[in-house]
């Protein structure tokens, strides 16, 4: 399942995040990937235990906080600190799968990585290439959104970002445990909860239908959900 959240970021975040980050440190994106991804990956990130990064992290996770989709999609338990990369001209990610474990930096708590999210930090007029490419059993998919949307997915599909060819592509990425790891069961909670969306704008919630429904979801995941 593959669900886009616009305006995730008001453009004044992103005006900061990209002025900041105009600033700082890069290093190669390799240092935080696994054998098998670093042969594929050329890209640069900012350092995890930067100031920086902490900084700008806590922006993109202030944002997560007041998105409804966000919540909604990912069912989120534990997510981990936004991290930051850019893509200049000639540097890829070739397909992958990302690690099933991360650890928290500074914790050492280990999560498992069940969402993946990627923020788009730069419109898509001023860069060629950079697509981000989810594969599924539904075929591929190309991802370019705006500044300040986000995309999130299963962290167990196979992706890859295409060659940039012009310009730079920026991005925040972050992953999260969901409180439902199978991505089917939240796929299904996902619709469920948005059809809730659309019968309550056109009933009200005291309703006997409404109230219906709504136990209906927080009883499947009251089943479902893993704490």
């Amino acid at each position: 399942m593959l669900v886009t959240i616009p305006d995730l970021l008001t453009p004044e975040e992103v005006a900061y995040i990209r002025q900041v980050l105009e600033g700082t440190d890069w290093v190669d994106g390799r240092s935080t990937a696994g054998d098998q991804a670093a042969k594929v990956k050329l890209n640069l990130q900012v350092p995890v235990d930067s100031p920086v990064a902490r900084e700008l992290s806590g922006i993109v996770m202030r944002a997560l906080g007041r998105s409804p989709v966000y919540s909604s999609a990912a069912l989120p338990l534990h997510v981990l600190p936004p991290m930051f990369n850019r893509y200049d001209e000639g540097m890829t990610f070739g397909a992958h799968v990302d690690g099933s474990i991360r650890v928290v930096p500074g914790s050492g708590q280990r999560i498992r990585t069940d969402v993946s999210t990627t923020v788009f930090l730069t419109p898509p007029a001023d860069y060629d290439g950079g697509e981000l490419v989810v594969h599924d059993t539904y075929g591929e998919h190309r991802v370019k959104l705006p500044a300040g949307h986000a995309v999130v997915y299963p962290a167990t599909s196979l992706h890859s970002v295409t060659p940039v060819t012009r310009g730079s592509r920026w991005a925040s990425f972050f992953w999260a445990q969901s409180m439902v790891k199978d991505d089917w069961r939240r796929h299904m909670l996902y619709d469920l909860d948005q059809s809730i969306m659309r019968i309550r704008a056109m009933l009200p919630d005291d309703d006997p239908a409404v109230t219906g429904i709504t136990a209906h979801y927080h009883n499947m995941i009251r089943h479902w959900s893993e704490i």
